[in-house]
């Protein structure tokens, strides 16, 4: 069975799960110190920095389906493509938000 299907569960659960949180925290108070374990509860500051601490994670994750995968070197390179671009889209949205929220306060 193809690797690439094991991705489909998980994505769809994030799909469903994220507006759902997002919105139940959406009027909270937001943590900018400490450890907070929900993603939705933190401030876009610290959403960057828990972005960048996704890198290695998703490097681990990348090496892990390299290692057990069986793809071609093209879906290799499209999937490398697709973590990056969507880490560096996570880390620029945070940090425009977290500059212009800085600007109101």
């Amino acid at each position: 069975m193809n690797i690439l299907l094991y991705f489909i569960g998980p994505i769809l659960v994030v799909l469903i799960l994220n507006p759902i949180l997002s919105s139940m925290y959406k009027d909270e108070e937001k943590n900018d110190k400490g450890f907070v374990l929900n993603y939705h509860r933190l401030t876009y500051r610290r959403k960057m920095i828990r972005t960048l601490w996704g890198i290695p994670f998703i490097t681990l994750l990348f090496l892990v389906i390299y290692w057990i995968g069986d793809l071609s070197s093209i879906e290799y390179i499209i999937l490398g493509i697709v973590f990056f671009s969507l880490l560096l889209m996570g880390f620029v949205h945070n940090y425009v938000k977290w500059i212009k929220n800085e600007k109101y306060v």
